[in-house]
């Protein structure tokens, strides 16, 4: 089976384990009894149902009692009885009291840890209070024993929906969960209610009671396993007559790029396979052509992907092929494949994102909409593509999807991001106007009202601005709009700051640096952001000690944070780190005078001034409007010991 190791909360029904890699909680748990697997499936069925909704919310179980009794007494070996005055409050009480206990452990084996004595009862995980905390907290409950509503609170632990992923057989989502019950239930249908459940115990042979079922487990045990074992056959031959109106899995087989008919792209390539019409109505045939060529004409608008052209991928459409064939016959490294199904107003689309060179699937999606949401649907999925190919090829890419609804305003901020960390002033112009085109298609997408704030800051620093006290002005409002979008948003409070530091409020920038930190503390921008606050204030020790380590996270950055790490150096009499640092930078972004001028300040305070002169004149170069005395007003250090240090050091280096 091909492992999707992209989601940090995987429920594999496969094996039975529960794997959850947070930053807080590290944990496989294995359910290995029948009476265990069955509540690893409440778990899957409570995550189904809040990706089925779109939200992370409590689910009532009573309007699943049928699915319950299934799942109790196929998997479950009818370890207790399936009517719902006894299920129903057994899945409460377990879910209150015994799924919780991480340190006792009483409804799975914790693999990986040994306990601290031996595997009898009584003893005890070692674990920190932390994990257990987060552990406890992803359980939530409501109602009572008779009305049960249950919740998978990963919201707790700092995951979304996004993140969890079922996986069943090679399929994952929606679709593993389908096939998950498909397997149980031995024909496809819709799922039936409690009622169709026990008519249907009414006609066959009566069940045992309990007691018959304590006295006699191996009979009735075997009476299950010949029942499932005809569940499973009769799936099986449903499966392969009806194998043309299902998704393909995920091949396990790799691409050989020895083998591709065309060398890959040096950019992400992918090619979007047609989707398949499992509605059983040729009707609807258009639409599922319609969205594979609306996601290519989206991802097609990105200039940093390679995209293959509908007709060469509807060449494909109607045959059975592996993504292993496709990536090899078209040079792709990336697959899309998906499919439509149809129902009144209503359309469910599943969508699958492949790694053709490795055989992972990079996500698998399941979308129940309104047929009125098709467009919007549309441009959600291509702006998931986008963003996972984005993430692949940048630690922020995921940031930068954060929040965005619109597929053109993502790829508009992109570009002008690209082009603000050219770091030029007439990049950074051009990274403006991009970025109020991101904002009137999506208005509130945060992210780009930060970086555009950042676009004025830079005016600031470049020069370009009349009124440097408006610019700033702007640029803090347009960062405190991104905070009321999304309070949550450690970036752009870390900017916040760094603007407060610019018009010497440091009281304002302190608790929103202090806030950043705590709500994003290994987030590389908040680091860098939060580093230059700290530069403001003078504090220089803090600086390198921030940069260093955003640096660590991120060691490809862009060249602000070598300038500014050159800066701090600067401050803190370590010269030869600071030429080195501000080297760095001016590879970067050998058009920035930031870089030049950290370096020209490193070497004329280390004596080195016939460097110090060539390197200022690079700063001509750049801007040839320089002028210290502009300069020395916008340095935005609390301390003028450190603005007249740095302005001499400059004037030494011939700079006027």
């Amino acid at each position: 089976m091909v492992e999707n190791t992209r989601n940090p909360i995987r429920i594999d029904l496969n094996e039975f384990k529960l794997h959850i890699h947070l930053k807080k909680i590290q944990l496989t748990l294995h359910f290995n009894s029948p009476s265990r697997r069955f509540y690893l499936s409440v778990i899957a069925l409570v995550v189904n149902e809040m990706k089925r909704l779109g939200k992370i919310t409590s689910i009532p179980l009573g309007g699943h009692l049928g699915l319950l009794v299934l799942l109790n007494e196929t998997i479950g070996g009818s370890a207790g009885s399936s009517d719902r005055e006894n299920l129903l409050p057994r899945i409460y009480r377990k879910w209150k009291d015994a799924l919780p206990d991480l340190e006792d452990a009483p409804l799975f084996k914790v693999l990986g840890r040994r306990k601290e004595y031996d595997e009898g009862i009584g003893r005890t995980y070692p674990f920190a209070e932390a994990e257990k905390d987060s552990w406890a907290n992803l359980f939530e409950y409501q109602g009572s024993e008779e009305n049960v509503r249950l919740k998978f609170a990963i919201d707790r632990v700092g995951a979304t929906l996004d993140d969890v992923v079922i996986v069943y057989d090679d399929f994952f989502g929606g679709d593993a969960w389908d096939k998950f019950i498909l397997s149980l239930k031995g024909k496809h249908e819709t799922l039936p209610e409690a009622e169709t459940i026990h008519s249907l115990r009414k006609v066959s042979e009566p069940l045992p009671s309990t007691t018959e079922r304590q006295k006699t487990p191996w009979q009735g045990r075997r009476r299950w396993a010949v029942l499932l074992a005809l569940a499973v056959v009769i799936a099986g031959v449903i499966v392969l007559a009806t194998w043309k109106l299902y998704l393909k899995p995920a091949p396990e087989e790799k691409a050989s790029v020895e083998k591709m008919a065309f060398p890959l792209p040096d950019k992400p390539s992918i090619a979007v396979l047609p989707f398949v019409n499992m509605s059983g109505d040729p009707k609807y045939e258009f639409l599922s052509d319609g969205i594979t060529e609306e996601i290519i004409t989206a991802l097609s608008k990105s200039r940093d992907l390679f995209v293959i052209a509908r007709n060469s991928t509807f060449t494909y459409k109607g045959k059975s092929v592996k993504v292993k064939q496709v990536s090899e016959e078209l040079g792709v490294r990336y697959v899309l494949e998906g499919s439509i199904r149809c129902e009144a107003n209503r359309v469910r689309i599943s969508a699958q994102f492949i790694d053709a060179l490795t055989g992972y699937h990079l996500w698998a999606e399941r979308y129940d909409r309104d047929m009125k949401q098709i467009l919007a649907l549309q441009e959600e999925i291509a702006l998931k593509v986008l963003t996972a190919l984005q993430r692949l090829q940048k630690d922020d890419a995921r940031v930068m999807g954060r929040g965005v609804k619109n597929v053109e305003a993502y790829l508009k901020a992109m570009e002008g991001r690209e082009r603000f960390h050219r770091q030029t002033k007439e990049d950074n112009a051009i990274a403006r106007k991009l970025l109020e085109e991101a904002i009137s298609l999506d208005p509130e997408y945060g992210r780009a009202y930060v970086l555009l704030a950042a676009t004025h800051n830079m005016d600031v620093w470049y020069g370009t601005t009349k009124s440097p006290k408006e610019s700033l002005g702007q640029a803090i409002k347009l960062t405190q709009k991104a905070i009321t979008l999304d309070p949550s948003d450690g970036r752009a409070r870390a900017y916040v700051a760094l603007l407060y530091g610019m018009i010497r409020q440091w009281d304002k920038g302190f608790p929103e640096v202090e806030q950043a930190l705590t709500l994003e503390p290994d987030s590389p921008d908040v680091l860098v952001n939060a580093a230059n606050f700290f530069l403001h204030v003078c504090n220089h020790d803090e600086a390198i000690r921030l940069l260093q380590k955003a640096i660590r996270l991120n060691p490809f950055p862009h060249a602000v944070y070598f300038y500014s790490l050159s800066g701090a150096y600067n401050m803190a009499g370590r010269y030869e780190e600071a030429i080195e640092m501000a080297k760095r930078g001016i590879q970067r972004a050998p058009g920035n005078q930031s870089s030049y001028i950290a370096l020209t300040v490193a070497l004329s305070r280390a004596g080195r001034y016939d460097e110090a002169h060539a390197a200022a004149a690079e700063v001509l170069k750049v801007n040839p409007k320089f002028s210290l005395e502009r300069y020395a007003k916008i340095l935005p250090l609390k301390n003028q010991l450190y603005i007249d240090r740095t302005i001499d050091a400059l004037r030494m280096a011939g700079l006027k």
